[in-house]
């Protein structure tokens, strides 16, 4: 289903209820959505505290949240992001659901009439750090023309899983190195590929989610429908405070 706009805390605490929910329930739940406002989000293992322009920061009025995935920094803005919630059996490897996500993505992209492909023989999945998320893919990543275009990660916790990724409309994240204090700079991250150049115009948030939703209707469950949020709000509700709470997000 797609979400309208919401800050960084409220993706992120939609996200892990859905993911509470998916353990409970055995659904696979996908969803879409977009942001409020620019939102710098880190991953959960991210090294941050210190290395970060506060004041720079709140001047530029950006939002900030840490997620529950692992991986490097994103700027959220111009883009379409997806999140996958589900449960997860001990004997499924991690490389299963990620190859069936990547078809799901692959097709929808595909729909839209971009040309994209997983990364094969690069870098391993980077260790936390300053560079973007998008500075270069790792093995299994959706890349368009060379360049990363989908960035994903996903968190695996008592038999459910939740997997997010941003699919870029433009590219913001080389705003993401004027947010560190200049002694944690590192050299510019190359571009990443975006739908707009892939596509030569900018889709809707609303045109990608139906592609979206149409190859998971094509590729995994045709009788799917559409999630009541009712539903999910009083444990989306629960988990606000964690994901606003400056403890949380800086907490390393």
């Amino acid at each position: 289903m797609f979400i309208e706009p919401r800050g960084g805390a409220e993706n992120m605490a939609r996200d892990s209820a859905l993911m509470e929910r998916a353990r409970e329930t055995g659904e696979h739940i996908f969803s879409v959505y977009s942001w409020q406002k620019p939102t710098l989000s880190l991953g959960r293992n991210q090294t941050a505290r210190d290395r970060y322009d506060l004041g720079e920061i709140q001047r530029r009025e950006i939002d900030v949240v840490r997620r529950p995935t692992g991986g490097r920094a994103l700027l959220h803005w111009r883009e379409v992001t997806y999140s996958v919630a589900a449960p997860a059996s001990e004997s499924e490897m991690l490389r299963e659901s990620y190859e069936a996500i990547n078809r799901i993505l692959l097709d929808g992209l595909k729909r839209l009439g971009v040309d994209a492909s997983e990364a094969h023989g690069e870098a391993r999945t980077p260790t936390p750090g300053d560079m973007p998320c998008f500075a270069l893919p790792a093995e299994g990543e959706l890349v368009s023309g060379g360049a990363k275009l989908v960035g994903s990660a996903q968190v695996r916790e008592n038999r459910a899983m939740l997997q997010h990724g941003s699919i870029l409309l433009r590219d913001d994240q080389g705003m993401i190195t004027s947010l560190l204090l200049e002694k944690t700079r590192e050299t510019s991250a190359p571009a990443a590929a975006t739908l707009s150049s892939a596509l030569g115009r900018e889709p809707s948030v609303e045109e990608v989610a139906a592609a979206l939703f149409a190859s998971v209707r094509s590729l995994a469950d045709p009788e799917a429908t559409e999630l009541d949020e009712s539903e999910v709000r009083d444990r989306t509700v629960a988990h606000l405070d964690n994901y606003r709470n400056p403890l949380w997000t800086w907490r390393r």
